[in-house]
């Protein structure tokens, strides 16, 4: 799929003007951390100042990264986490991995074995922030520790913490208020396990359908929504909830076609263009005080002519971003271990390039001591100097004191187990989630299902983790008909012709579909689009549901039913089980054009159909 949404020039000129601010909900009271606008700027100078003075180079440069460990246990982990850990920074447990290099930050994974449950996560926080302390002295220092929160198909936490919908569904639904108790909600279950940095919300405007890494995670494809709603997230993750909201991806990702973990993404816009797509949601952010902001290992000639990515340039950090917008925060790098930052320069020379850039804090470089070493040999050789070091230290110690973490680094974990997936909050994912359901097509006015004395077969793709397929039948079966789950995810031809036979022989078949446009990556087969080819041709109703890029419908011919979720956690599908039995009226609006498979227009901006 290499067809563009249509011209940017023609979103903003046509799109901008249908954006009107919706009163900001009720929000729960604010936490008790002392919020970063009521902090005595005395105070917040000295503790930095006086950190900072008793710390040794290498304390300090400790300070500059942040990695993932491995394990569920700050000192006990299990022996595969042990030997992981082991082959990755040479020492066993996960508190010997912050002693050993002085980690200003961790950053938690699923894959790594952070995130369990809320007693253990709030744990594992507690155990790191004491490794990290050590003995209290002076030139210790408390841990950031971050993960990508995003909410949608991005999302570490699991259940019971509250699932939200992610940014392109928020854009559906153009709530600022919505999608600002989105952030605040997230922020307060984050906050209460330990976790200071959800690395979100995204401000990239998604003007490429083709975008392989952006596509949801962003709140749509016209400047002044993603602008408001980024803006309004900023203010829910740090005013409301106490955490650091962080702006990703500088200078903005969302016209390529390539992503930038396997390749380098080269953004061709010109300088007015990124200054009217681009860059209205980062000036939005840091007007609305952002405290951090992520970089993008992308190319942007019309920033910067020298071919290097955003991460590594001096004029894109310190010239635009700094110098233009005028950001006095935190910048943190996207991951230094993606193929986007690697590909120019090798592994030693990544980190010195982004701290000369004007980054601050390096994150997940693919050999920590190995990057740790580059720049302390970078500070001997003086090629960076140490007040160069002392200035992303000193941002870097500012955010930590303003997150409160210099009086209050240990969480309590009870309150972490009452606080993690409340009743008030799962109340609020559902709340927010209802307005975000587009509809999309009702050719055949199948929609809503008349009777529910029918036998139903829900098939498609499915998730382990989240078993969208069995929560649709479920929800089928709660309103009296024949429901069977039949997942089918990237199915085999043998698995499509049993699908196939199988739905014949029921009323009426769901599909849930992802990402079916992409033949290139995620269904090279194109299974999904054959699967439901198959169904079609069996001349009974079919409805089928995007539960990721709205996109799928250009490249599904004879779909007379289609409706988008945007993410297929559990609150979104059962806001599709309701809709389709007229319990909730739809009231989503497409975020972004839908193009026709070669180019055209198949569904504007703003689209939606209700009943």
């Amino acid at each position: 799929m290499k067809t563009r949404l249509v011209t940017a020039t023609v979103l903003v000129a046509t799109l901008g003007a249908t954006l009107a601010p919706l009163p900001v909900q009720a929000t729960p009271a604010a936490p008790a951390a002392l919020p970063p606008a009521a902090l005595p700027p005395a105070a917040e100078h000295g503790w930095v100042t006086s950190t900072l003075r008793h710390m040794s180079l290498e304390q300090k440069v400790g300070q500059l990264f942040a990695t993932y460990v491995y394990g569920g246990d700050a000192t006990a982990p299990t022996a595969a986490d042990r030997a992981a850990n082991r082959a990755a920074f040479g020492v066993e447990t996960p508190a010997e991995v912050i002693e050993e290099f002085h980690l200003g930050a961790v950053c938690y994974f699923s894959w790594s074995h952070n995130l369990d449950s809320p007693r253990q996560i709030a744990t594992l926080s507690n155990g790191l922030q004491r490794a990290a302390l050590g003995d209290g002295g002076k030139d210790r220092v408390p841990l950031l520790i971050s993960t990508d929160q995003e909410q949608g198909v991005v999302l570490r936490m699991p259940a019971p913490a509250a699932q939200f919908p992610g940014a392109m569904a928020l854009g559906a639904g153009r709530s600022p208020g919505d999608a600002r108790t989105a952030a605040e909600i997230t922020g307060r279950e984050l906050r209460a396990v330990g976790i200071h940095q959800p690395y979100a919300p995204i401000a990239d405007v998604n003007v490429d359908p083709a975008n392989p890494v952006i596509g949801v995670r962003s709140f749509g494809a016209d400047p002044t929504l993603v602008a408001e709603l980024t803006a309004a997230q900023v203010t829910g993750f740090q005013r409301d909830a106490g955490t650091t909201a962080v702006a990703k991806h500088f200078p903005g990702h969302g016209d390529t076609d390539n992503d930038s973990h396997t390749d380098l993404p080269v953004i061709n816009h010109t300088r007015e263009e990124w200054d009217r797509i681009d860059a209205p949601p980062f000036r939005r952010a840091i007007a609305a005080g952002v405290e951090s902001v992520m970089t993008a290992h992308i190319v942007v000639p019309a920033l910067d002519p020298s071919g290097d990515p955003a991460t590594l340039s001096p004029t894109i950090l310190s010239g635009v971003l700094r110098g233009e917008l005028g950001f006095r925060g935190v910048i943190v790098t996207d991951a230094l271990n993606m193929a986007g930052v690697r590909q120019k320069y090798g592994d030693e020379r990544v980190p010195v390039l982004a701290l000369k850039a004007g980054a601050d804090q390096l994150l997940m470089p693919p050999d920590l001591r190995l990057a740790r070493d580059a720049v302390l040999r970078a500070v001997a050789t003086g090629e960076l100097t140490e007040r160069r070091i002392d200035e992303s230290v000193r941002r870097i110690l500012a955010l930590k004191y303003r997150q409160g973490l210099a009086a209050s680094p240990l969480v309590d974990v009870e309150a972490a187990v009452h606080t993690v997936g409340a009743a008030e909050h799962l109340a609020a994912v559902t709340r927010v989630t209802d307005p975000t359901l587009t509809a999309v097509r009702n050719d055949a006015g199948l929609l809503p299902l008349a009777s529910t004395d029918r036998s139903v077969l829900v098939t498609g793709w499915n998730s382990a983790a989240f078993a969208p397929v069995a929560t649709v039948a479920d929800g089928f079966a709660a309103r009296g008909a024949r429901a069977t789950a039949r997942p089918a995810t990237l199915p085999s031809d043998q698995a499509i012709a049993t699908t196939a036979a199988e739905a014949a022989r029921h009323d009426l078949t769901v599909v849930l579909v992802n990402k079916a446009w992409d033949v290139e990556v995620t269904d090279p087969r194109a299974s999904q689009r054959r699967l439901v080819a198959a169904l079609l041709a069996i001349g009974r109703p079919v409805i089928v549901v995007a539960v990721r890029d709205p996109y799928d419908i250009a490249y599904l011919p004879g779909v007379s039913t289609y409706l988008a979720t945007y993410s297929y956690t559990r609150a979104a599908m059962d806001a599709l089980i309701r809709a389709l039995h007229g319990e909730l009226s739809p009231r989503g609006r497409l975020p972004v054009t839908i193009p026709t498979a070669d180019g055209g227009l198949l569904y504007p901006y703003g689209h939606g159909l209700t009943w």
